[in-house]
C-alpha cells in the first residue's frame, strides 16, 4: 500500500523540491512540443524555468547522499541546471533560438535522468510509489522511461519529417 507519509514528514527543503520538480515534469512536454514563440509556449516556458530553478536551488538543502560533506554528484546537476536556465533564457531574449532550444532540451534530459534516479531503492519517491519494490521496481521504472523516450523520439522525428 503506497503512502504519502514519507513526503508529509519530510523537511521543508524536500517539500520545496517536490513543489518545483512535479510542475517541471508536467510542463516539460508542453514547452518542448508546443509551437514556438506563441503565448502558451512563453507562459508555460517561464513557469517551467521557475519550477526548475526552485527544484535546483532547493536541492542544496537536501543532503541525504553526501559524498563531499553534504553534497553529492546530483548537486553538480543542480549547478548545471541553474547555469543552463540562465543561458537559455538569455539566448531567447537575444533571439538566439537555436541555442535556447538546445540548452532547454539538455536541461530536460537532466530532469528526466534525475527523476528516474529518484526511483532507486531507499529514495523517498521509491518508498512512496513503489512501496518497497526494490531494484525490480527501479528496473521497471527505468524500462518504462526508456520506452517512453524511444516512442517520444520516434514521434518527434515523424513530426519533424512531416513539417519538412
Amino acid at each position: 500500500m503506497t503512502s504519502l507519509d514519507p513526503l508529509f514528514n519530510a523537511p521543508l527543503a524536500i517539500h520545496l523540491h517536490v513543489a518545483g520538480a512535479l510542475p517541471a515534469l508536467l510542463l516539460a512536454p508542453v514547452v518542448l512540443w508546443r509551437r514556438r514563440r506563441d503565448r502558451l509556449h512563453k507562459v508555460a516556458g517561464y513557469s517551467w524555468v521557475l519550477a526548475m530553478a526552485l527544484a535546483a536551488i532547493s536541492s542544496f538543502w537536501i543532503s541525504g547522499f553526501g559524498v563531499i560533506g553534504p553534497f553529492s554528484p546530483i548537486h553538480l546537476l543542480s549547478i548545471t541546471t541553474l547555469v543552463g536556465l540562465f543561458t537559455a533564457v538569455r539566448a531567447a531574449i537575444r533571439g538566439n533560438y537555436r541555442l535556447h532550444r538546445r540548452v532547454m532540451h539538455n536541461i530536460s534530459w537532466g530532469l528526466l535522468a534525475a527523476g528516474t534516479l529518484n526511483f532507486l531503492p531507499g529514495r523517498m519517491t521509491s518508498r512512496i510509489l513503489l512501496d518497497g519494490a526494490g531494484w525490480q521496481g527501479f528496473a521497471m521504472v527505468a524500462l518504462a522511461v526508456g520506452l517512453a523516450v524511444l516512442i517520444g523520439r520516434s514521434l518527434w522525428r515523424g513530426q519533424a519529417r512531416a513539417l519538412a
